[in-house]
């Protein structure tokens, strides 16, 4: 099956510099802030799919019948970009994320709508997008350049850093069609960076490659952020959202269908491609009498906890409930103050209204600013735990941790959820940050994770027997 853009009248793009004019959704004229480098205001994206090719002939000569059917990539989507800022863009495949990059780089020709940019534009899209494959990559480079609008003397004086930063040494001279994945992404990320962009952006192409290449990638990145470079990029990596950007979108189905803190936009997405769509039968009614407990096993106990953050993010299918949760600190109860090397049990009770198989509980600790530094569940440590329960089972598991964790305020998440083979697993109860601790200061080290690092002096002598050893 193929697709042609749906033929429309061309919409009007602004790359000039000074402040960017143009109409609000409204229709009424408005003058944006200086700041705004980006604007996209209902932009929608139609592609026209044939399911025979000679379909394509019978419409150019029967232009009033309809012989494709209409795929709308996009369907009116807004967004606004200030001077630098990183903007994720996060959602399922074939959700739009591509299409609206493209339709920003001046590649795709939106269906209808308006969209503006205001500078540079240096866009690292489809592997090998804009490569000649016959063309060595210095020739490649040279090329792309040229295209940026960069002089050959400007080239020259860039040269050094792209070879710098690509490292691919004599291959630079060699066709790029005898490129690996990772070489391709290495010599196009550093001609994108290297183009004094005023805008970067970049389509998951840092999936690929090695990751010391990948860390050396997000350095630079925010090198270009605290330039004032405005970055915008497609991942599939929700870790990165949240570390690299201020601000983070999703899309679903061509729609914008969320905006908003890095945060919340992950925690929606995540939400969304673990939703279950399995029917389930009613829920039963429990007597908590039966259980012989301190607490009613029906209620939700873990709100009382001292640990427990009232702004935890809480989703599932609820066929079964983290009713409880304990925390000890060396073997007693804890209000949440610990120190570096403490020994932890996080206790939770699960209680099933439903029957379950193929089961897994969870742990992830994060920092504050929600990159996870430590996970463990019940399927990576198998056998350990049942994996099936009844509906009224009552289930109390335990995970034992050492806090090697430095100074500052860390959340762990608690879950439940069933093993699936396409979507990977099926929230039941996810309690996200729903646990706070904090850890005290520690002043012979700083970071985040306790590597119990020595300083030791090493004197000539032991320094030359170790040398001819």
């Amino acid at each position: 099956m193929s697709y042609d853009a749906r033929p429309e009248p061309p919409t009007p793009m602004n790359t000039k510099a000074g402040p960017m004019q143009g109409t609000d959704l409204a229709g009424t004229s408005v003058v944006d802030d200086s700041e705004l480098v980006i604007k996209v205001a209902n932009v929608k994206k139609c592609y026209q799919s044939y399911s025979k090719p000679i379909q394509r002939l019978w419409q150019s000569l029967r232009p009033n019948k309809k012989f494709y059917q209409e795929f709308w990539a996009l369907k009116g989507v807004d967004l606004e970009v200030r001077k630098g800022e990183t903007v994720g863009i996060v959602g399922k495949n074939g959700s739009g994320k591509s299409t609206l990059l493209q339709i920003i780089a001046g590649i795709l020709r939106p269906s209808s709508g308006e969209f503006e940019t205001h500078g540079r534009i240096s866009a690292l899209l489809e592997l090998g997008a804009g490569f000649n494959p016959e063309f060595t990559g210095m020739e490649n480079a040279r090329l792309n350049a040229s295209i940026m609008g960069l002089t050959r003397e400007e080239f020259h004086q860039k040269l050094p850093d792209i070879v710098d930063f690509c490292g691919l040494g004599d291959f630079l001279h060699r066709p790029v069609k005898t490129y690996s994945s990772g070489m391709f992404v290495r010599l196009a990320f550093a001609v994108a960076i290297n183009m004094n962009p005023d805008i970067l952006i970049v389509d998951e192409a840092l999936a690929v490659g090695d990751v010391r290449f990948q860390r050396k990638c997000f350095r630079r990145l925010e090198q270009l952020k605290e330039q004032g470079v405005s970055i915008l990029f497609v991942t599939h990596s929700t870790d990165s959202v949240l570390k690299h950007c201020d601000r983070a979108i999703m899309l679903d189905e061509g729609d914008l269908v969320m905006t908003g803190s890095p945060k919340q936009v992950v925690q929606a997405y995540l939400e969304m491609m673990f939703e279950s769509d399995v029917k389930h039968a009613p829920a039963i009614n429990i007597d908590a009498s039966v259980y012989a407990t301190d607490f009613d096993p029906t209620q939700d106990n873990c709100v009382s906890q001292p640990t427990y953050n009232q702004n935890e993010h809480r989703w599932g299918d609820a066929r079964a409930k983290i009713c409880q949760y304990q925390i000890l600190q060396n073997g007693t109860s804890t209000n949440g103050l610990i120190q570096r090397g403490d020994a932890l049990s996080v206790r939770l009770s699960v209680l099933f209204e439903h029957d379950i198989e193929d089961l897994i509980y969870g742990l992830t600790v994060k920092m504050n600013d929600g990159n996870q530094i430590y996970g463990t569940n019940s399927r990576m440590q198998e056998g350990v735990v049942p994996t099936s329960q009844k509906a009224g089972d009552l289930v109390s598991i335990e995970f034992a941790l050492t806090a090697n964790l430095l100074a500052g305020d860390y959340f762990i998440s608690l879950g439940v959820a069933q093993d699936h083979d396409d979507k990977d697993n099926i929230a039941i109860d996810r309690r996200y940050d729903m646990i706070h601790l904090h850890v005290g200061e520690t002043e012979d080290a700083f970071g985040v994770v306790d590597l119990q690092g020595e300083l030791v002096l090493i004197d000539e002598q032991s320094l030359s027997e170790a040398a001819h050893d």
